[in-house]
């Protein structure tokens, strides 16, 4: 059991969502004094400036893993209560289904530029938890935003209560921004590692964003919840990433609240300039209260993770592809303007399914909060109180985690 009464140095490696709410959740932990306890968050580029910047914001009770999601979905309803998540990050619940659909062909649309093929992979929401909660369903009348005769079928993915979205970016530096007013420091800057004191943290060495110059701060206790990036403050923590491309429309007319995940069948002329290409495309589809849309395709393995989420590789081709492909069903969205092309990267678990690892790593004052994979934004407030929880209680008391201990897998 932890001593709360002791003198603690907090650090926080990652400015992402995961970082961000182990801030929230630690300044508010009933042991939390900041006469005695400081949190430092520090990150390499920006706050949500990878994945937690350019998700989709999709929070169901589905997800998985199933030992963390209930607590997590809950919280995420507590936060936007408690602090205006309506209309500071968007928080609202929203329908959810699976779209199947034919597209037209590019001739039918006014982009004619061509996309990228090959070497995707699948994102993996559609979880086997997922695909048994699809219920037949007639279409809704309100999901008119897509061409009559391109829609085949709707089935519905949840129940009312079920399903719920934030915009990624607001919810990460809105929650940010509650951690700073309760004590929490946030420093822009690349750690270069994490000093030890026989077996146990002692300090945290990064070198700042803005100067250059290289400092030392130290700890009691180290989070590292620096996402696919991981492994390079942690280099045995068994963490991937995966690229993963999205575009953000705004549509000519406003959309209604559905989060779709769809299946379009591509026509054989779909594009002519192309040899080769899928006879399927399965992008993502969020409606946002904002009357924007965001879509994200397949992930790929492409290119190598970069040095920090301010260096990622944008293929335009591949955000074309989406566009294109969104168009091809959707009027509203092909005549829409597209308001961003961006890419990130997920971080998965190499050695275990599902994901993440939350908790001790083995080492006295060192944490693991990472490879969340695509619900990082969903599971996030739950990491974030776990956390909180190991640090001030010595161990996990809001959920069962057993199985997400670092130490099964380090």
């Amino acid at each position: 059991m932890s001593a709360s009464g002791e003198r603690r140095e907090i650090v926080i490696v990652g400015g992402g969502i995961i970082g961000c709410c182990s801030a929230y959740y630690l300044t508010r932990h009933p042991s939390f004094d900041p006469s005695r306890h400081s949190v430092t968050l520090i990150e390499a580029s920006d706050i949500a400036g990878g994945a937690s910047g350019k998700a989709g914001g999709l929070l169901a009770l589905w997800a998985y893993p199933s030992n963390i999601v209930p607590l997590s979905y809950k919280l995420h309803a507590d936060l936007a209560k408690e602090h205006n998540g309506k209309e500071r990050w968007g928080y609202r619940e929203v329908s959810c289904g699976q779209l199947m659909a034919k597209g037209r062909p590019l001739s039918d649309k006014k982009d004619t530029s061509a996309g990228a093929s090959g070497n995707s992979v699948s994102l993996q929401k559609r979880s086997a938890d997922a695909m048994g909660k699809l219920k037949a369903a007639k279409f809704p009348k309100d999901l008119d935003w897509f061409e009559p005769e391109s829609v085949r079928s709707y089935t519905s993915m949840s129940d009312p209560g079920e399903t719920a979205q934030v915009h990624p970016y607001h919810f990460t530096t809105s929650i940010a921004k509650l951690a700073e007013e309760k004590g929490a420091k946030i420093i822009l800057g690349s750690v270069t590692g994490i000093d030890y004191s026989g077996d146990a943290v002692q300090s945290v060495s990064y070198t700042d964003k803005k100067t250059g110059e290289s400092h030392s701060i130290s700890a009691t206790d180290v989070v590292v919840a620096a996402g696919p990036w991981t492994r390079s403050v942690l280099p045995e923590a068994p963490i991937t990433a995966t690229r993963a491309h999205s575009v953000v429309i705004r549509p000519v007319e406003p959309v209604s609240a559905y989060t779709l995940f769809t299946s379009i069948d591509l026509p054989a002329n779909f594009d002519p300039s192309k040899p080769s290409r899928p006879d399927e495309a399965a992008p993502e589809i969020y409606a946002r209260p904002d009357n924007t849309v965001y879509a994200c395709g397949e992930g790929d393995h492409v290119v190598p993770l970069p040095k920090t989420s301010a260096d990622v590789e944008v293929d335009q081709v591949r955000c074309q592809d989406i566009i294109n492909q969104v168009g091809s069903i959707s009027d509203r969205l092909r005549d829409g303007e597209v308001l961003a092309r961006q890419a990130c990267y997920l971080p998965n678990v190499a050695a275990a399914r599902g994901g993440p690892l939350i908790g001790h790593t083995g080492t006295k004052g060192l944490y693991l909060a990472a490879g969340h994979t695509c619900w990082g934004i969903q599971n996030a407030p739950g990491t974030g109180k776990l956390i909180s929880e190991f640090v001030f209680d010595g161990a996990a008391k809001s959920a069962k985690i057993s199985s997400l201990d670092p130490r099964n897998f380090l």
